[in-house]
């Protein structure tokens, strides 16, 4: 085990370690919302949504009486949608099983729908203040550079291992906890990057076997992700005689569930069909729009259809895109708004 590793990293972070941002010192509730929107997230893309987020929905018992249309609409533009459904399944449970306090033990959170282990540790040591232990991303990274650990991640030899080493460095005082677990996102973070890391400045540079070996960059290993091939998707805006937009949401599990979207579909004959719309046909060609998903990539064809309203198809809701407050998809958004419809 590397010497004094929490005290030198505890002097690391009080001088070179993040102090600033807005949920840092703000309990558990922010902390628990941060984290979420952090996994998959960058720090600087989450900041803005976060303030939103907790200026409306201020405490567990306000996020629980929120709509889900309105938890997800605050969410369009981060992704992973299924994070945003979690959270607030997990604030009804808190409010109605807990008397709305986040429970101060790793068995509870981790009941809590999309509260993992290492979640759990971030919450209890970072919102309460008592011991918890992490394993995020960026640990995984800086204890798999430290003691060269290879091999995916994930499976189960390499958890055990990361976990073991976690729980071993992480002290055993919760204010020490504390301070130790936002270091570890920040070693992670600003010094122990995926790429370009700073070796350097790291205060564990001749601890680091990786570094001695010259290995830096080969750790952590690569997970191989199957990539789904391009697909090409057909958005069909119908608009009425009222200049209102035919949205439809989408199925809760799957690419942007729950929110919001004109119909979308492999051609204009399928929605046509679907929708029992039978001059889909002449909807007029608006543009193209390539979005990256995690796994694969997507080709919005947009097309622009205007109807009379005794030809209205009975799926779908029917809104002024200007007055609509529930979740829209960022690259729906943006083909709608770049049509100057408002």
């Amino acid at each position: 085990m590397i010497d004094q590793f929490a005290q030198r990293l505890a002097a690391w972070q009080k001088q070179h370690g993040r102090h600033e941002l807005p949920w840092q010192r703000k309990g558990a509730y922010a902390t628990w919302i941060s984290e979420i929107m952090l996994q998959q997230t960058q720090v600087q893309v989450v900041i803005p949504y976060f303030e939103k987020f907790m200026q409306d929905f201020p405490t567990v018992s306000h996020l629980a009486n929120a709509s889900l249309d309105s938890v997800l609409s605050h969410w369009a533009g981060l992704g992973y949608y299924s994070r945003a459904r979690n959270l607030h399944k997990a604030a009804n449970i808190v409010v109605s099983e807990y008397n709305s306090e986040i429970p101060k033990d790793l068995d509870s959170l981790i009941q809590l729908p999309g509260i993992g282990r290492s979640t759990a540790g971030a919450i209890l040591s970072l919102g309460f203040g008592i011991r918890g232990v992490i394993q995020d991303g960026n640990v995984r990274r800086v204890l798999s550079r430290l003691f060269c650990i290879d091999g995916d991640l994930s499976k189960a030899d390499a958890q055990r291992t990361l976990w073991k080493l976690a729980d071993e460095l992480t002290p055993q005082s919760g204010s020490d906890a504390r301070i130790h677990t936002q270091a570890m996102m920040d070693l992670g973070s600003l010094i122990c990057r995926r790429t370009s890391p700073a070796c350097p400045q790291c205060p564990f540079s001749n601890d680091c076997q990786a570094l001695q070996r010259g290995e830096v960059s080969q750790f952590p290993q690569p997970k191989r992700v199957k990539q789904r091939p391009d697909e090409r998707w057909v958005v069909l805006q119908i608009i009425n005689e009222d200049n209102e937009v035919l949205l439809m949401q989408r199925p809760m599990s799957g690419v942007w569930g729950g929110l919001y979207t004109p119909p979308i579909g492999s051609s204009l004959s399928e929605i046509g069909k679907k929708l029992a719309i039978g001059d889909v046909l002449d909807a007029d060609y608006q543009g193209e729009l390539m979005h990256a998903f995690s796994h694969f990539k997507v080709h919005l064809e947009h097309y622009l259809l205007k109807i009379r309203s005794n030809d209205r198809p009975a799926l779908g809701e029917w809104h002024s895109l200007s007055l609509f407050q529930k979740g829209l998809p960022a690259p729906i958004q943006k083909l709608l708004l770049n049509k100057d419809l408002l």
